[in-house]
């Protein structure tokens, strides 16, 4: 699908977020209170990218206010970039069937394993375990 149909089928926020990497409203987003089990997929291409099994409430500061995740399902889903947009050298996380920006990755070592996956719920669908 191309830029001209996603702008049809997305509405303006998603749009500037998968599309043009920009960052929801912290706090704002469907997701970040979800504590159901399931599986988060990409809402342009329904890859998926995240299990609830790796979802936690991050209370580190800076990156509380999104759905935070310390693993993908497979690596091989997700491609990760350098980014230094903003004045900063951040790893930004996109989808790799797609291409679509989906948040950034950090180092947390408040965190087994280390890693928080920051992503915007604005990105994603949720499927619900049965």
């Amino acid at each position: 699908m191309d830029d001209k149909d996603l702008k049809k089928k997305l509405t303006p926020e998603e749009y500037r977020v998968l599309r043009e990497k920009g960052t929801e409203a912290p706090f704002s987003g469907k997701y970040l209170d979800n504590n159901d089990d399931g599986v988060y997929s990409c809402l342009v291409c329904g890859s998926k990218l995240f299990s609830s099994k790796n979802k936690y409430d991050s209370v580190t500061p800076g990156l509380i206010g999104w759905p935070s995740f310390n693993d993908a399902i497979d690596n091989k889903s997700i491609e990760l970039q350098d980014d230094s947009s903003m004045g900063m050298k951040r790893t930004e996380v996109v989808c790799k069937k797609c291409g679509s920006h989906l948040g950034h990755l950090f180092d947390d070592s408040a965190i087994p394993g280390g890693k928080h996956y920051c992503i915007n719920s604005v990105c994603l669908n949720f499927d619900k375990a049965d």
